[in-house]
């Protein structure tokens, strides 16, 4: 064994450790002086090598400064999870193992840890056994899969092969959303060259959730078109979920593709106390979810799921001669499921995270992180603030005095370092927003977060 590697690769897993373990003792986000960060990265590159071992000590000096503790359990920005110490692990072995996911001609054994992890995720969330699963890099990528092959099936049902001829000429394909879809929807509709003007926006209901009278009428009105109809788990803001029991039929009676946007919200199927916020999942198409947000894996990993397996193959492939084993069949490579080739083997931490939770602990995971929201939801309210979301998974929108002054009060919060809190604009109200979806989050770190709150809605 290569005794410097060995203490190498031990000096970063003791960094990491040492970050982990001293996360909850240093304040969530640094303020270091941004020319010295700049500096410390920035020094003229040396014509000659540097030893690897001063590069890593070089590295760990310059970055300390500045990372921020989105691995810790007070930090409630852009539903960020933490990662399990199983997942954390695996994914250091496979930066160790350095092992290209793309098929298992590449990998046999990140292929076989995909394929056991999209198992379990289909159990899980209870999707169609028959269902693909691509390892992806998050819900952008998992969304503009599900809507690529969207595209393909739709326009093909009206005789035209997008994958052949493109979309010049080609039907103009509606995208019916709620008017509180994520953003990833906009982007994936530029990319996929619909452009935004393709999308139709359907009217939310008070809580975020698409209205089933409005979607109806929408549905009605682009009638003869070919249509992918977007449907969210679990909305951004106040974690609220379509009503995919009802609406799903409504697409279906339409000939559309319906696609679920679950980000974190897709996870609520995991628990008995929450599946019936996403009761009617396994109707739609294609999903998409994040394993980095809620399940507690390392970023970056998403999932594409689509029902129909083929298709998505057929959608996502290529093919090249010196590719073994490229291009769409029955039994597709897991290369065939994504946008990317060279990519890592994200699927050994998904596999990691599964394996150390368990069905049950997935579900205590999703139970805990919403009984926690609610407890800040309650000390704030109890404090005085407002809140203005129905609490129904890990989402908190609040108020502290006059939401004029939320911005204010968000950086007050963010200074004094006890947690991380960001904002939004919600129904015209800048507000503050708190996503707990950490597994090491605690009572005792939502009580402290909620004083500090409270305390810098009353500073001067």
């Amino acid at each position: 064994m290569d005794s410097d590697l060995e203490q190498l690769f031990t000096r970063a897993a003791a960094e990491g450790a040492r970050h982990r373990g001293s996360v909850t003792d240093r304040p969530v986000h640094p303020y270091p002086d941004p020319g010295a960060l700049a500096e410390a990265f920035g020094r003229p590159l040396d014509a000659g090598a540097t030893a690897p071992a001063q590069v890593v000590d070089e590295l760990v000096a310059a970055a300390t400064p500045g990372l921020v503790g989105t691995v810790g359990p007070r930090y409630f920005g852009f539903v960020i999870g933490g990662s399990s110490p199983a997942a954390t692990t695996a994914d250091l072995l496979a930066t160790g193992w350095d092992q290209c996911a793309y098929s298992e001609v590449l990998s046999p054994s990140a292929a076989a840890a995909e394929r056991a992890a999209a198992t379990w995720v289909r159990q899980l969330l209870g999707l169609p056994t028959t269902a693909s699963v691509g390892f992806v890099t998050g819900a952008q990528a998992a969304n503009t899969v599900g809507l690529a092959v969207g595209r393909q099936r739709v326009l093909a049902d009206v005789g035209w092969d997008v994958a052949r001829d493109g979309l010049f000429g080609a039907p103009h394909v509606a995208i019916v959303a709620g008017d509180e879809r994520h953003a990833t929807i906009d982007r994936a509709a530029r990319l996929l060259g619909f452009g935004t003007a393709s999308i139709v926006p359907v009217a939310s209901g008070a809580q975020g959730a698409i209205d089933l009278d409005q979607l109806a009428v929408t549905l009605d009105a682009v009638a003869g078109r070919p249509v992918v109809v977007c449907l969210q788990a679990g909305n951004v803001n106040t974690g609220a979920c379509d009503d995919l029991r009802a609406a799903i039929p409504l697409a279906r009676e339409h000939g559309a593709w319906v696609h679920v946007d679950g980000a974190f919200g897709l996870w609520a199927a995991a628990s008995p106390r929450t599946a019936h916020l996403v009761d009617g999942l396994d109707l739609a198409d294609s999903w998409g979810v994040d394993a980095h947000k809620w399940l507690n894996v390392p970023y970056d990993c998403g999932l594409a799921i689509c029902a129909d397996a083929a298709l998505h193959a057929s959608t996502m492939s290529y093919a090249a001669s010196y590719l073994t084993g490229s291009g769409a069949s029955s039994d597709c490579i897991l290369g065939d499921l994504t946008p990317e080739s060279s990519r890592r083997a994200r699927g050994f931490a998904v596999w990691a995270a599964l394996r150390e939770l368990g069905t049950d602990g997935v579900a205590d995971l999703v139970d805990r992180s919403c009984a926690l929201a609610r407890r800040m939801a309650e000390r704030l309210s109890a404090g005085g603030a407002t809140i203005h979301n129905d609490v129904v998974l890990n989402q908190v929108l609040v108020s502290v005095g006059d939401p004029a002054c939320t911005d204010a009060v968000i950086e007050r919060v963010q200074r004094d370092g006890t947690c991380w809190v960001g904002g939004t604009t919600w129904h015209g109200l800048r507000l503050i927003r708190i996503s707990i979806s950490n597994a090491t989050t605690t009572e005792a770190d939502i009580d402290v977060s909620a004083d500090a709150i409270l305390r810098a809605a009353v500073a001067p």
